[in-house]
């Protein structure tokens, strides 16, 4: 059984609570913002926030790999047991358009797959925790997934649904992917999916604190989710109460083949 220090958590969170109070505090600040590539926005406070949790995390561990969003990706990181994978603002969209639903994300994996994994969400006064085979928390309350067994009717976070899927309900969607999938673990929401190439800082936290509240967790494809790949990739995710994994798959499951074969 894994044994997880529950100080070492505690640690972790207050690193990401300092981070989020720095991106509090410059949000609504005259900060620079520019598109990485068309559509996909970046802003100084994003750089800031990297930087900041750079320092702080790599002086706790300091044998740990890093990758984060923000930072060049450095091969090196494949030969290290532990590694942190952070996203300084997971919904930058968010944050540049004043909207709440972004958060510092930081995941601390060992050996591919997620010991630690802390969301601070300051503009929804939200703090997320979660430790392997130890549970999940929001705000110090113990987080369960729902119990939902029919497909029909899932409450999904989105803007908009394909008609194939008009028998969803659709519930306020944060930009963060990372809020999206706890909101599965806070029983806020039955399904989240994404059948798309994505990166791993987006998910590695959100990941765990849902596999700890009892979502059942995988790619597009239903297939188990490793971290600390060469790609630093995985092809989408799904996070749903379990009741309802095998037909969320089943109905995913011609759009996901389709998609990876892009």
């Amino acid at each position: 059984m894994i044994r997880v220090d529950p100080q070492l958590g505690q640690q972790i969170a207050d690193i990401a609570a300092e981070a989020g109070r720095l991106a509090i505090d410059r949000w609504h600040t005259g900060f620079k913002r520019w598109d990485k590539t068309p559509g996909v926005p970046v802003c100084d406070v994003d750089l800031e926030v990297d930087a900041l949790l750079r320092r702080r995390l790599n002086a706790l561990l300091p044998d740990a790999g890093w990758l984060s969003e923000e930072t060049v990706d450095n091969a090196d990181r494949l030969g290290s047991r532990r590694l942190w994978v952070v996203d300084p603002i997971d919904g930058t969209r968010d944050y540049v358009r004043m909207r709440p639903g972004w958060a510092v994300s930081i995941a601390l994996i060992e050996d591919g797959q997620p010991l630690i994994g802390v969301l601070d969400a300051p503009a929804r006064e939200e703090k997320w925790i979660a430790r392997a085979g130890q549970g999940a928390w929001l705000n110090g309350k113990r987080l369960t997934a729902g119990n939902r067994t029919q497909l029909a009717g899932a409450r999904v976070p989105a803007d908009q649904l394909p008609q194939v899927d008009n028998d969803l309900e659709m519930v306020a969607k944060p930009n963060s992917i990372a809020l999206r999938i706890a909101m599965v673990a806070a029983n806020e929401a039955d399904l989240l999916a994404s059948i798309r190439w994505g990166h791993e800082w987006d998910i590695a936290a959100a990941v765990l604190i849902a596999t700890e509240a009892g979502a059942t967790v995988s790619d597009a494809l239903g297939g188990p989710i490793a971290f600390n790949t060469p790609a630093a990739e995985a092809f989408g995710v799904l996070a749903t109460a379990p009741g309802i994994h095998a037909a969320a798959v089943e109905r995913l499951a011609e759009r996901a083949s389709a998609a990876v074969r892009r």
